[in-house]
């Protein structure tokens, strides 16, 4: 199995960006400004995160670049609200990337305090993923009212997105959860390594 912070990782994300930069090319060239502005966001999103995030391992530039992909895609092509699942994989995915980021940054900080209270973890990180999908839904509403485009597509639409980044917020907060426990196992192995002293 890789390593998390293998060098691989971050030369895929790198290859990610060059493939939003191109997207960005050639709808320049058909002269569609909106999707141009839309992977151009997206773009500059990973580049930033890619280029001054260093406390997640590289494993984490690629999932957050994909993460970006798919909403490039999305809002430049209006993918959310054409026929297939787009819409639905997009919001799994995007709130999962996420949350298992913001839950990898936390536990790091916050270990000792969640060793005894698993269940309290997996709910504190899932709840910010779930918020965030949240505000995702509001994000998505008030656009409806300024871009040439329609996202929202009614009640039914709305309920499933949430549904979806509540899943993707639970998975990621359980992954998180794993990190939590092996983490917990190394650091009890190490400590009856230690030499005692005295």
């Amino acid at each position: 199995m890789r390593n998390t912070n293998w060098h691989g990782y971050r030369m895929a994300a790198w290859f990610g960006q060059a493939l939003l930069a191109i997207a960005i090319v050639v709808v320049l060239v058909q002269r569609q400004w909106f999707a141009a502005a839309a992977l151009a966001g997206f773009l500059a999103l990973s580049f930033a995160f890619v280029s001054f995030e260093r406390k997640l391992p590289t494993l984490f530039d690629l999932i957050f670049v994909i993460a970006a992909l798919i909403n490039a895609g999305g809002w430049a092509w209006n993918l959310y609200n054409q026929p297939g699942p787009y819409d639905e994989i997009a919001h799994l995915y995007t709130i999962f990337a996420i949350t298992l980021a913001a839950g990898y940054l936390f536990y790091s900080e916050l270990m000792e305090s969640f060793f005894k209270h698993r269940i309290l973890f997996v709910l504190t990180i899932a709840s910010l993923g779930i918020a965030l999908g949240a505000l995702w839904e509001v994000i998505e509403w008030l656009s409806d009212f300024v871009l040439p485009q329609q996202i929202v597509s009614g009640l039914t639409d709305t309920i499933t997105d949430i549904m979806l980044d509540s899943a993707g917020a639970i998975l990621a907060a359980l992954l998180n959860l794993r990190g939590l426990h092996e983490q917990s196992r190394a650091d009890g192995a190490g400590a009856e390594r230690a030499p005692r002293r005295g």
